[in-house]
């Protein structure tokens, strides 16, 4: 059966949880047609930068929950059509206020002990309680949200600390740590104390991950079998910053996947490599509207936003090949249709623009950088570098836009461990171009709500009344009852220019002497197949 892990990613700080398809598609035949199915290989895949700690109740790094897929897994996973099926769990039910687990008879965690009720009811108290920060909380599990264990009928029973109208698949998407590891979250940095199919047994920072498969592992999605051919022994995760690299590691054999962005995707296709899709939210602007940025003024937003010619900078950041973003939740199948971005987005106007900021206060200076009150416009824009080379040259037409109506914007490109460290430590940035993956309009709320860091992830500090309101309405909805008001509520944060989506692309992740399913953004683990 096909799996699918519910959190959500930052892309660019990696995109938060991330972000894709229900499924694989695949058109025409590839190379593993005429392959066999091999045993004992490693699989090699390549990762755009670093993941950092990989603690997965503390992290919300795309590229951290991918390769802690593989470590950890959650109470339920979803089939290709969104229907929950088996996990660690064998049974559930739920409310938008509480819900219960019965665990699946023996499952093992990475050291041998049993997984018990206990063990992951302490995994959903130590996100519920704020005390501990976790970015997972109000994302997977509701700040104030209780579980306890019956451990003889391996049960778990929680109540929400909020209405939740997705609680059954937030919470049941918790990644799931073994009982020593809820209090020694240094060795959970390291990926150990692990539910999964593979433990960690190297680690050498910037260049590679190894992971060993458990032989004992028999509680993979739905019906899996832990006997089947073609299974890899090993994962190996390889720190490859250059796209072009990883398409010429992939032609030779030395890689088995990655996910490939620009031009390279076309020689790849040509050579019949196998591949899955997914789509994600390439292009989407966060500015921060902390006290004393210029930012925070909605009318500097708009002009910002009015002097870019946003479907021009789409097809430089997607090569040609991207389509106008419906909103901020991409992942297929959707749990709400609909289209939250047209007709709120205001268009392409450098005359209006220039009048936008005027009207701010912000007038034209002797060498054209806009001054207020003394203060020059001068702006921090940041973008994620492991998102391919179409980040960069898209980020400077922006700045050449911005330029050319008196804002003077600088640029940093950051690996995911940079962005992240910047968003939700250091604040020092205006502009973000790192776009959120995310799963379900439930998990939009954390980000653009509610406390801000260090306490929170509402890193760009903002405050939508209006966005808040309906998004409480929404979560005493159950399931798709709410979509409506949803829809109304990302419209809020729309109007308001809080956040700008504006396209989304459809990247391929290529195997080479591999298959695999992509479900919701990355590599199912157990469904890779290695061939000769």
């Amino acid at each position: 059966m096909k799996k699918a892990r519910l959190t959500a990613a930052i892309t660019s700080v990696v995109a938060l949880t991330v972000s894709a398809c229900g499924g694989t598609s695949q058109s025409g035949q590839d190379r593993t047609a005429n392959q066999k199915l091999t045993e004992g290989k490693t699989f090699t895949m390549a990762i755009g930068t670093d993941p950092g700690a990989l603690d997965p109740a503390m992290t919300v790094l795309s590229v951290a929950l991918d390769i802690g897929r593989y470590l950890y897994d959650s109470l339920i996973n979803l089939d290709e059509s969104g229907k929950p099926i088996a996990g660690l769990a064998e049974k559930w039910e739920a409310s938008t206020t509480t819900a219960s687990f019965t665990l699946r008879n023996g499952i093992t965690c990475d050291d041998g002990t049993p997984l018990t009720a206990s063990d992951v009811a302490a995994n959903v108290n130590f996100v519920g309680d704020p005390a501990n920060k976790s970015p997972m909380s109000g994302l997977t599990v509701a700040p104030g949200t209780k579980a306890t264990a019956d451990d003889a009928a391996r049960k778990i029973t929680l109540t929400s600390g909020a209405p939740d109208a997705f609680l059954l698949r937030n919470v049941g998407g918790l990644p799931i740590v073994c009982g020593k590891g809820v209090t020694d979250r240094q060795a959970l940095a390291k990926g150990k104390y692990g539910t999964g199919m593979f433990t960690m047994t190297e680690i050498v920072p910037n260049d590679h991950y190894t992971l060993t498969r458990r032989k004992d592992y028999a509680w993979g999605p739905g019906d899996w079998q832990r006997e089947q051919p073609g299974l890899p022994e090993k994962v190996t995760f390889r720190v490859i910053q250059n796209m072009t690299t990883a398409a010429n590691l992939l032609l030779s054999g030395e890689l088995n996947g990655a996910r490939i962005t620009g031009q390279d995707q076309q020689r790849l296709r040509a050579q019949k490599l196998f591949h899955g899709e997914q789509v994600v939210p390439m292009g989407e602007m966060f500015f921060n509207q902390a006290p004393g940025r210029a930012t925070g003024d909605q009318a500097v937003r708009r002009g910002l936003v009015q002097a870019l010619d946003l479907a021009q900078i789409g097809k430089v950041l997607t090569s040609g090949s991207g389509a106008p973003s419906q909103g901020m939740v991409t992942t297929e199948p959707k749990a709400c249709a609909g289209d939250a971005v047209a007709g709120k987005l205001p268009a392409f106007d450098v005359a209006a623009a220039k009048s936008a900021l005027d009207a701010a206060g912000w007038k034209p200076g002797a060498d054209g950088v806009r001054v207020k009150d003394g203060k020059r416009l001068t702006l921090t824009a940041i973008y994620g570098t492991q998102l391919g080379p179409t980040m960069a040259p898209a980020a400077e037409l922006m700045q050449q836009s911005w330029k050319a109506v008196g804002a003077e914007v600088t640029l940093k490109g950051l690996d995911s461990p940079g962005t992240s460290q910047v968003l939700f430590n250091t604040g020092e940035w205006d502009i973000s171009l790192a776009p959120v993956t995310l799963l379900l309009p439930s998990q939009v709320g954390p980000f653009v709500s509610g406390p801000k860091p260090p306490a929170g992830t509402n890193f760009a500090h903002i405050e939508n009344e209006k966005y808040t309101s309906q998004a409480a309405q929404a979560a005493q909805m159950s399931g798709d009852s709410g979509c409506a008001t949803w829809l109304a509520a990302e419209q809020a944060l729309i109007e308001r220019l809080d956040v700008v989506p504006y396209v989304n692309s459809v990247i391929p992740t290529f195997g080479s002497n591999a298959r695999f399913k992509v479900i919701f953004g990355s590599v199912e683990p157990s469904s890779i197949r290695m061939y000769g």
